[in-house]
């Protein structure tokens, strides 16, 4: 309700008072009330009094006053009903409104006693916002506070671009009340930019971009659009080193472009993450008024991309973020549109945040709200493409579904062959979840990387068994002679049944995977992938005979050792070859590739250590715990955890950074198998060993294997 200058009894911005003119709907509302009257009953009171108020103050449209009256008397039980949400800011603004059209003569079909307990509501939360020091909330809700307000203060929280918080209902109070130049020009841009309509806050474009890969990530679907997320992220990484406002003064933005720069192999340091590193930030912000759980995970997810040990502010960003997210949970205080699930998992797998696997794809695409609709101080749609995401991403599950599928009547016919059900010595894995295993490394369209990476996993299990003690010492020597030998093995004989299948299993199944490898390496590979698995018997050989001597190795002579039996070598790098890129002998017997296997080795080993501790010892197996505790000083296998989660944390900052590097020379495509290799062994030994197969794991396997998607074909939204 800004005056045009020089003339007070006419509109600055005639537009905006044409389009209120032109969108008043039938019932005599505005705003998007009538998509949902229950839970947006004061939403739609509220943007019907605004645009009453506007009418009225420029003397026109006496007709749409007397309907917008109309709508508010026939709906005035939604202003005191608490169950019903309210417009941040509600308590305050509405009163103000209400005192403004008493003041500009409209004659309002109330009770007196709601208005009495309207008003009576905006002196508490007045009186509460000010004990509090809560300026930056009292800032963002200026509009309601023109008998009440510091504009001097307010200018604290200008934006450069002349705004309060991007909002121009606040940004236009300022203008008023303040006689701010910037904030006028800042609604001229907006009347340039949109024309006739002004939205209740003017989205940052690099927020809304970040917030669209985000979605698309989220949903599994991001593959589809790499160019235009490319170009984002282009764009955003310029602004980050230019240091640009709309990005770094917002929590949730900047926590929001770290991430994704970082995780997209973009060289920017965490200094401009320092200023949220204290609590109290988020506290005396806005986001800290309303508890904003979205902020929090954004920050959290954030804190947990670190790549160097001296990256103090996201750890302390972490800390705290996590925290009060542990608090709303544990309160149920979580604020919309996060759902529980979200939050929990974030706090339970916290390094599956930087990527997203076919579990957190399905649940997102079931709990999509097509909708969109968010209220902050007015309700609005946030995604007008959300039937077309929710559908793409639906169908896109249902083809990677119907891979996994296909994949295990190829594993079934794969292991029958081989004779591998042959075998007493081995546990009972149902052969779907090495299925769920693959899932999570390697896109569907990867489908003979990913039946590579499968089979190989179920042989090195049946190998870990073997030397574990199902087999005899004679049986162990003469695999580990014939893997050797491998193409010239015919003279060695074998001592057991078990050994000749296991061993035809290992070398026929190889070397048909090094022959697929060799049309898309353009080179003979197989010489690499036998290698690999020598290394790994001869590495078993060694802790079999440990344990059989009950010799008890130092730290320093276990984890060689104990890196290799992880057995990721033969189970990722036969698979690396099928990625698509050409790795050439230089690369895999290079420091790079060597270091990536390794710190993802380490991880997934000192995890498996930390699980099955009790089990091991009381076996007599030698185990990195057993070691903390009896050559480290560790006071107790607790104490020996820590210890060893400390070393994870190590490697794993380690690996990711390996991941990022910008001056590596393994293709990105191929160093994402070993991130996502980490993390795979996170959730495999987050509760025992993974092949006891936990209710929550096997839930799990069950949802992106078997079960269909539960989701509700969207229908689109009807316009009043």
């Amino acid at each position: 309700m800004v005056h045009a200058k020089g003339a007070p009894q006419a509109p600055r911005f005639p537009l905006f008072v044409e389009w209120i003119l032109q969108n008043q709907h039938n019932d005599g509302s505005w705003g998007l009330g009538h998509l949902d009257p229950c839970s947006l009953g004061k939403d739609a009171i509220s943007s019907t009094l605004s645009c009453i108020l506007a009418l009225k103050t420029w003397n026109i449209g006496d007709e749409h006053i007397r309907k917008g009256l109309c709508f508010i008397e026939k709906n005035s039980s939604y202003i005191m009903d608490e169950k019903c949400s309210a417009p941040l800011g509600f308590n305050i603004i509405f009163p103000g409104m209400i005192r403004l059209g008493i003041d500009l003569g409209l004659e309002f079909p109330l009770k007196q006693s709601d208005v009495d307990g309207i008003f009576r509501l905006r002196e508490i939360e007045l009186r509460q916002s000010m004990a509090l020091g809560r300026k930056a909330y009292m800032a963002y809700i200026a509009e309601g506070l023109a008998d009440v307000q510091d504009w001097d203060g307010v200018l604290t929280y200008q934006s450069k671009n002349g705004s309060l918080f991007n909002s121009p209902s606040a940004t236009a109070a300022l203008a008023i009340h303040g006689h701010n130049a910037n904030a006028l020009k800042y609604l001229e841009f907006l009347v340039n930019k949109l024309g006739s309509s002004a939205p209740t806050i003017y989205p940052s474009n690099v927020h809304s971009q970040l917030c669209m890969i985000d979605v698309l990530q989220n949903m599994g679907i991001s593959y589809y659009f790499a160019y235009e997320k490319n170009n984002i992220l282009d764009m955003t990484y310029r602004s980050w080193l230019q240091y640009d406002e709309e990005i770094i003064m917002d929590m949730e933005t900047c926590a929001m472009a770290f991430r994704l720069l970082r995780m997209h192999g973009y060289d920017i340091s965490s200094d401009a993450m320092s200023h949220f590193a204290d609590e109290s930030r988020f506290q005396e912000s806005l986001h800290g008024h309303i508890n904003d759980t979205k902020t929090l995970l954004k920050l959290y997810k954030a804190s947990q991309v670190c790549i160097y040990e001296d990256e103090c502010n996201l750890q302390n960003i972490g800390s705290w973020s996590g925290k009060l997210l542990h608090e709303q949970l544990s309160s149920n205080r979580l604020s919309i549109p996060i759902m529980r699930h979200e939050v929990e998992g974030a706090l339970k797998f916290p390094f599956h945040l930087a990527t997203v696997g076919p579990l957190e794809h399905k649940r997102n695409i079931e709990h999509f709200n097509t909708k969109g609709i968010r209220m902050q101080k007015s309700a609005f749609l946030a995604c007008q493409a959300a039937e077309d995401i929710l559908a793409l991403a639906t169908q896109k599950f249902h083809i990677s579904q119907s891979l996994y599928k296909k994949e295990l009547g190829c594993i079934e016919r794969w292991a029958k062959e081989a004779g591998l059900n042959r075998f007493k010595f081995t546990r009972a894995v149902s052969l779907d979840l090495p299925i769920f295993m693959a899932s999570t490394i390697f896109p569907p369209e990867l489908y003979h990387a990913s039946i590579a990476w499968i089979q190989n996993s179920i042989l090195t299990t049946i190998v870990d068994d073997f030397f574990d003690g199902g087999g005899s010492t004679e049986e162990l020597e003469n695999l580990v002679t014939l893997i050797e030998k491998w193409d010239a093995h015919a003279g060695i004989g074998f001592c057991s049944e078990d050994v000749e299948i296991m061993f035809y299993a290992i070398y026929n199944t190889n070397n048909q995977i090094g022959a697929k490898a060799a049309e898309v390496q353009n080179r003979r590979v197989i010489g690499h992938i036998a290698k690999v698995w020598v290394n790994a018997v001869r590495a078993n050989m060694t802790e079999a005979e440990w344990t059989r001597k009950r010799y008890v190795p130092t730290m320093q002579e276990y984890m060689p050792v104990a890196e290799v039996t992880m057995v990721l070598g033969p189970i990722v790098s036969p698979s690396l070859y099928l990625v698509g890129p050409e790795l050439s002998e230089d690369i895999v017997r290079g420091s790079e590739y060597k270091d990536l296997l390794r710190h993802a080795s380490i991880c997934c080993r000192l995890l498996n250590d930390i699980q099955t501790y009790d089990k091991e010892k009381s076996q007599g197996i030698i185990n990195s715990v057993l070691l903390q505790v009896l050559g480290h000083g560790a006071s107790s296998s607790e104490a020996a955890k820590r210890e060893i989660l400390g070393l994870v944390a190590d490697s794993r900052r380690e690996l990711l950074r390996l991941v990022l590097s910008k001056e590596a020379t393994i293709p990105r495509s191929c160093r994402d198998i070993f991130w996502n290799t980490y993390k795979l062994g996170h959730l495999f030994y987050s509760q025992g060993d993974g092949f006891s197969m936990s209710q929550e794991l096997a839930v799990a396997v069950n949802a992106v294997v078997h079960e269909p998607l539960q989701v509700t074909p969207p229908s689109r939204l009807k316009r009043g």
